[in-house]
């Protein structure tokens, strides 16, 4: 199972950014019904698969089970959960999705720490370094690209994430050395 979109395949954020591009260089040419008309276009596609997804989804459940593992694998899937979200189909809730995304970024591990749905905002804390890195936040972009690329897909309500630092690590505490006991003299 593949969780990163490899180059050339599709995937749902890219696709709607290439949707949006070429709806507005339709607008840009002034031509408001050629533009009307595209933009109808794009909901009667945009219906029309969605419907389509949505029966499928339903006689998939009804033939093999909410649990089946068919059904778990094509909700683990990125396009077949991109399109899920998309279509407001995905059986688990923000959530679960959240959570599905962020397993993904295994380079960077965060911990959530809150989600306001009115404003789409995540908030998270990076996990600390094992391999007792700096904690200089030196990753922080790598980390903020891989967490809000996992999240496009899986989590597309997620508008704006916001990382925290790693609570620092306590220092190691000091061994204490014990040995035998003195022999006493006496």
């Amino acid at each position: 199972m593949s969780t990163a979109t490899e180059p050339g395949r599709v995937n749902a954020e890219q696709t709607g950014r290439r949707v949006e591009e070429l709806l507005d260089r339709l607008a840009a040419t002034g031509d408001g019904a050629a533009h009307a008309a595209a933009e109808d276009l794009v909901r009667a596609l945009m219906d029309f698969y969605g419907a389509g997804l949505a029966r499928t989804l339903a006689l998939l459940t009804e033939q093999a089970g909410p649990g089946s593992p068919v059904l778990g694998r094509l909700l683990e899937d990125e396009l077949v959960a991109g399109l899920l979200v998309l279509h407001d189909l995905h059986p688990w809730d923000v959530t679960a999705r959240i959570d599905r995304a962020l397993s993904t970024v295994r380079a960077h591990p965060a911990e959530v720490l809150a989600f306001d749905p009115d404003t789409g905002v995540l908030r998270l804390r990076l996990a600390a370094d094992p391999g007792g890195g700096c904690g200089c936040g030196s990753g922080d972009a790598g980390a903020q690209q891989a967490v809000e690329g996992a999240l496009a897909c899986f989590a597309p309500e997620v508008t704006a994430v916001e990382l925290e630092q790693p609570e620092p690590r306590a220092a190691a505490p000091v061994l204490l050395q014990i040995g035998p006991r003195p022999v006493e003299a006496g």
